[in-house]
């Protein structure tokens, strides 16, 4: 779990909405306050000073170099301190910030549309109650050699990691403490691409540890229910634990800590007004030991 004093912890009633028709989004919700770079204060002059020669003449400016691009696309700004805002329920620990301003969003957004290679064949399929389903979006999974995932009845291998995802994981691992050697990238090219309910709660996945949801792109709503009030045999009363409904916002980080997966299921369900696309990083930490 992230570091938060005791000030930044907000109550549950600004962030938890029933899921309705007419439920409106938390207020404040976008994402925290943004941060300035490490040693300066808001205001203070950034212009450089020009240097002095020995007899007291100004002399010429000193050229700082400019900074150096990785490759063709985004370089990572200094990291601000995020401003953590908390969601917590009966058995729900998550904590959520804006992870990057707009404009390194999107450099990001756009690099990694041009960058990432998804899969394709039966690794676009799972097998649901015995039967085979496409699945309602791309979907392509990176990490450190010799681990595997599985769920839904399909494999996946990871491609070797790409230096743009190295460079996020990087701010992820800043800002969290934690350290991640998978990430499952899901890309939905519009409100009618989906996932349905479930738990991230495979095998292979380290015994509490978090997982850490980066969003870029469009703005869609992330459902979590509780496992107790989903489904015909609910255990208890629909509505006694009531549904949480999370805007992800372009830029933003979600970390599910333990034991959310254990008691909660989550889903991004269909919003037929978005009409553009959303890329989503799921960091994750595996086990090798259960690689074949």
């Amino acid at each position: 779990m992230p570091n938060v004093s005791s000030s930044s912890v907000e109550t549950m009633d600004k962030f938890v909405v029933v899921v309705s028709d007419d439920a409106k989004s938390a207020e404040g919700w976008g994402g925290g306050r943004r941060g300035t770079a490490a040693g300066r204060s808001d205001g203070e002059d950034e212009r450089p000073r020009k240097k002095r020669k020995a007899n007291g003449s100004p002399g010429k400016e000193r050229q700082q170099p400019p900074p150096q691009p990785h490759g063709d696309g985004w370089e990572m700004s200094p990291t601000p301190t995020p401003s953590w805002r908390n969601i917590r329920a009966e058995g729900l620990s998550c904590d959520y910030t804006r992870l990057f301003p707009t404009s390194e969003a999107d450099a990001i957004l756009s690099q990694l549309e041009r960058e990432l290679e998804y899969f394709s064949g039966d690794l676009t399929k799972v097998q649901v109650f015995g039967k085979w389903h496409s699945i309602p979006r791309q979907q392509v999974t990176y990490g450190d050699p010799g681990l595997t995932y599985r769920y839904s009845g399909v494999t996946l291998t990871p491609k070797p990691w790409i230096p743009l995802l190295l460079r996020i994981r990087e701010r992820v691992t800043q800002v969290t403490g934690h350290t991640f050697n998978f990430v499952l990238v899901n890309r939905y090219k519009d409100g009618r691409d989906h996932i349905g309910e479930h738990r991230d709660d495979e095998r292979e996945l380290a015994p509490g540890s978090p997982i850490a949801s980066v969003s870029f792109g469009a703005c869609r709503d992330f459902v979590l229910r509780h496992g107790d009030s989903r489904g015909k045999g609910a255990q208890r009363q629909r509505g006694a634990v009531a549904p949480v409904k999370l805007p992800l916002a372009h830029g933003s980080l979600l970390v599910m800590n333990y034991p959310t997966n254990v008691y909660w299921y989550h889903s991004l369900p269909v919003r037929r007004a978005v009409l553009t696309p959303r890329v989503n990083l799921t960091f994750r930490r595996v086990l090798p030991s259960l690689a074949p």
